[in-house]
């Protein structure tokens, strides 16, 4: 079984003024921006300007998509489809079908690959057949008719904007929104995306996932070729994610590196991830950075997290494993005996700070998230200086 291994970042000596490592500028990660509120950027090589309206290049004209089948038809994966997520073909070859549609008929099995049952984020190869039942096709909406509804829920997106070209998205999601539908989620992300359809039925996708009740930075691709590209940075770990989180107690030494296998492990209420041993059915390595950035006395601490893995709970079961649980994490939290500090809310204390990632057309989107509330209470409360400098930047890659 993998267990925890921890070693430290560089040294302080090698960390002076002067002594940082070359890295390409969708690697560089510079100092932390302050928590009061949100920023993001486009860079160039190494300069950086504010965000300007994005003017892409003229597109050559697109080909009406075809009509949805109304019976069962066979279609052939093509060489420009090869490696192409299931639910991610569906959305390019029907542009309109909505993301509960493509669940619902994927988890029917009634679409087939090559005969077999298929799941939503398998990769198609070119020259397989697909099976594709009847569809129905959610009729975009005009801006002109949206109802009051839509109309709030555009403007909540609005407001939850940090950066927005033609192509991209990036929104600062509260916590307690979900990203997508499930079991007694009656809001989401993924369907307030809805109301910014386009006059082709195509809506925003979303590229990557946050829990629930972590808050910060979500990427969103506004056209099937930003979804594309960015999954592909994603895939390629090319982008860089950095996250903050108070912990109980203060991790001994300040900064490693946690590498373990992690399972998921369902029960009849719920499912978490559990350490689990190289080999085990469902395992997945994970690797994850850590760095303590300030104290609060012995009791707490502010610890930066770089995730090189992207796994489900990743950096929630990692702080857990090495016996620094995140504050209010009600799935992962184990310490026995442990008083939450008068003022601070019981909610999960863990932001998607930042993002850096390629931009699809040139460039790097850097984009950055400010505290929630709860955990600027808590900043404040505990007295932390949430522009601190953040070590982790300093953090491999790998």
């Amino acid at each position: 079984m993998s267990r925890r291994v921890k070693r430290p970042l560089r040294p302080a000596s090698e960390r002076a003024k002067g002594a940082r490592p070359h890295r390409g500028p969708a690697a560089e990660l510079g100092p932390a921006h302050r928590a009061g509120g949100k920023s993001a950027a486009v860079r160039l090589g190494d300069k950086q300007r504010a965000p300007k309206p994005f003017v892409p290049e003229p597109e050559k004209s697109v080909a009406e998509p075809p009509p949805l089948p109304t019976k069962v038809q066979t279609v052939v994966v093509t060489a420009d489809e090869d490696n192409m997520r299931v639910d991610r073909f569906l959305e390019a070859r029907f542009p309109g079908l909505s993301f509960s549609h493509i669940q619902r008929i994927v988890r029917k099995g009634e679409l087939r690959v090559n005969g077999k049952r298929a799941d939503s984020k398998d990769r198609l190869e070119e020259g397989q057949s697909v099976r594709i039942p009847p569809l129905r096709l959610d009729t975009p909406k005009a801006a002109a008719s949206l109802s009051e509804a839509a109309k709030k829920t555009l403007q909540d997106l609005k407001d939850m904007t940090l950066f927005e070209d033609a192509d991209v998205m990036v929104l600062n999601k509260p916590a307690g929104l979900a990203v997508q539908g499930g079991s007694g989620i009656t809001r989401n992300v993924d369907d307030m995306l809805e109301v910014m359809r386009d006059a082709k039925g195509q809506k925003p996708r979303l590229v990557h996932r946050l829990d629930r009740e972590t808050s910060g930075c979500l990427l969103i691709a506004k056209t099937r070729f930003a979804a594309t590209a960015l999954t592909g940075s994603f895939r390629h770990r090319s982008a860089r994610k950095i996250y903050w989180a108070l912990v109980a107690g203060v991790p001994k030494p300040k900064q490693g590196r946690i590498s373990t296998y992690l399972a998921k492990e369902e029960s009849e209420e719920d499912s978490i991830m559990r350490i689990a041993a190289h080999g085990d059915e469902g395992a997945s390595h994970a690797v994850t950075y850590y760095a303590v950035v300030e104290t609060s006395a012995t009791k707490l601490a502010w610890v930066s997290l770089k995730p090189v893995t992207g796994r489900t709970h990743q950096l929630r079961a990692h702080m857990a494993h090495i016996d620094h649980a995140i504050v209010g994490d009600p799935k992962y939290f184990n310490k026995e005996n442990w008083q939450l500090p008068g003022g601070l809310q019981n909610r999960l204390h863990l932001l998607a700070r930042r993002i850096v990632i390629p931009h699809p057309r040139g460039g790097v989107i850097d984009a950055t998230a400010p505290l929630p509330p709860h955990m600027l209470q808590s900043w404040n409360l505990l007295g932390l200086e949430a522009d601190r400098f953040d070590p982790i930047e300093n953090a491999p890659e790998e």
